[in-house]
């Protein structure tokens, strides 16, 4: 059975993602409806991007993924289609999908785009304001049933792409940056495993408050203390034991953190 996720920025409060599973279920009754989220922050792109870089593995291949964080909805920006990998990607040609791209092609794994300009398969009337119900979704539920890939519209090899910052190397360690801060107030970085040195133990400066050393897991330390570890994406993060790391440094995604190697 084909999966279809719904990723968001509508809350969950209001009609939008009904909306959605409503359109999908009358094209392809038999679909899988998942929702990754729709609590992204308005607007946020990255949030978003970061999102399926991290969750879309974990789905089987033929998995198609719909995303609506759309602040540029109805205007000239393209609404696409993405095979990436095994499964497929429909939404906005903002970056949305691009992290995960990048990722893909350091696997050796190319990535075909379309840009949805084949109007059969949207819903009759086009809103300005609501591609998501009027686009996005038809077009996912088509794939669903079958309908071949090519056949959404014309080929690109221009889409929109984000870049998570890259690190940057110092005599002693690296500058890295907060690239997301998630539910508990994690900060998550764009260092990750391959930035540290098994022999040498590090110190963590970020906001004007210092981290030495790195722990395992959470209840390696008391309550309320401050902490870096390797989280489950593989990225080095800060954390409060039963806290919040953004609360406690006042901290947010952009900052800048010091990782030096102890001499």
């Amino acid at each position: 059975m084909t999966v279809i996720t719904l990723t968001t920025d509508f809350g969950s409060n209001d009609h939008e993602a009904g909306v959605l599973k409503g359109v999908i279920w009358k094209i392809a009754p038999d679909v899988k409806i998942a929702d990754l989220s729709h609590e992204i922050a308005p607007y946020n792109v990255m949030e978003a991007a970061l999102l399926y870089w991290r969750v879309a593995p974990y789905f089987p291949p033929g998995t198609i993924h719909v995303a609506v964080i759309d602040p540029g909805v109805g205007t000239s920006r393209r609404a696409i289609a993405a095979h990436i990998g095994s499964q497929y990607f429909v939404g906005p040609d903002n970056g949305v999908f691009s992290l995960l791209q990048i990722h893909n092609e350091g696997k050796n794994q190319l990535a075909d785009f379309i840009h949805l300009n084949n109007p059969r398969y949207w819903l009759p009337e086009i809103s300005n304001v609501f591609h998501g119900r009027d686009i996005f979704a038809p077009v996912a539920a088509h794939l669903a049933v079958d309908i071949p890939f090519q056949s959404l519209g014309s080929s690109i090899k221009d889409p929109v792409s984000l870049e998570i910052p890259k690190p940057i190397p110092t005599s002693s360690g690296w500058i890295g940056h907060v690239i997301h801060i998630d539910h508990f107030g994690n900060l998550s970085t764009n260092l990750n495993i391959s930035h540290l040195k098994k022999s040498k133990e590090v110190h963590i400066k970020i906001n004007e408050v210092n981290i030495t050393g790195m722990v395992t897991t959470f209840g390696e330390r008391p309550s309320g203390t401050l902490i870096a570890l390797i989280d489950s994406s593989g990225s080095v993060a800060i954390s409060v034991v039963n806290g919040s790391a953004a609360q406690y440094l006042n901290s947010s995604v952009g900052d800048t953190l010091e990782l030096h190697y102890h001499q």
